[in-house]
């Protein structure tokens, strides 16, 4: 168990360093959703009225409704980022040392992803200490219940950005792969819009971003924050995670003979 929790602590303090020297990795999180804060969120106001929708008690701002999804934003887009170091680490090697650990690859690929998880919730912590400077002021409990539900939602996201590192052969090809997945699922989803909203303009639409992953994961940070708990979001990120944890272990086997295994 020592030699697990070691490489635990290797592993997430590779990542802190990492993170730690590139600063401008810091600052662009933050600067992302701010400009939706800030920017997108005055000239939507007015077109885009709120009714009372869980868990919300009374009607809302805009710039209130968005928050939740945009630190959903801040964990997809740091998940994917967190990949991508995997695909660079392949090619230069380091990746093929780190398997050859006698420990199980599962864990060593969990530990990769806790560290990434944890980039990601300081990043969030952060941009809600900006939000409220900005007069975005939550629940002071919801700070707290909200710590459970981003690192379910961390871990979801990240797996996925774990799954799709192993389908890339060469770094060049991800910032494309990335393209194809983070829009969509930030769009398609109820970061920036209810559903109710959605099917005002298309049913489909509507059905598309109720099946989205990210939906969900951006619904049980939003619960959190108020002190709530919605167990169907929690049981869709819980699921996500399994799924998409398990189809990155499948991608990092390096018993199958194709591109993009280690």
């Amino acid at each position: 168990m020592s030699g697990w929790l070691s490489a635990l602590r290797a592993i997430v303090a590779r990542e802190a360093l990492r993170f730690l020297h590139q600063r401008g990795r810091f600052l662009s999180a933050l600067v992302r959703p701010l400009v939706w804060l800030v920017v997108f969120a005055a000239g939507f106001r007015a077109a885009l009225g709120l009714s009372i929708i869980p868990p919300y008690q009374t009607y809302i701002t805009y710039e209130v409704y968005i928050v939740p999804g945009l630190c959903g934003m801040i964990q997809l887009f740091n998940g994917m980022q967190s990949s991508l170091s995997l695909v660079y680490d392949r090619e230069m090697g380091s990746m093929r040392l780190l398997m050859t650990s006698p420990l199980p690859r599962w864990w060593l690929l969990f530990c990769k992803l806790t560290a990434g998880v944890a980039v990601s919730i300081l990043q969030v912590y952060a941009f809600l200490a900006i939000a409220a400077g900005f007069g975005i002021v939550l629940p002071l409990a919801g700070y707290l219940w909200a710590f459970p539900a981003l690192v379910l939602s961390g871990l979801m996201l990240g797996a996925l950005g774990l799954f799709i590192s192993s389908t890339v052969r060469q770094l060049e090809n991800f910032a494309g792969v990335m393209n194809f997945v983070i829009f969509p699922m930030f769009f398609l989803s109820t970061a920036l819009y209810p559903l109710w909203k959605m099917a005002e303009s298309s049913r489909l639409l509507r059905d598309i971003c109720a099946l989205n992953p990210f939906t969900h994961a951006v619904e049980l940070i939003r619960f959190a924050l108020y002190q709530s708990l919605n167990g169907w979001a929690l049981l869709w990120v819980a699921s996500g995670f399994l799924v998409f944890f398990l189809l990155a272990l499948w991608g990092y086997d390096p018993a199958r003979s194709r591109p993009g295994r280690d």
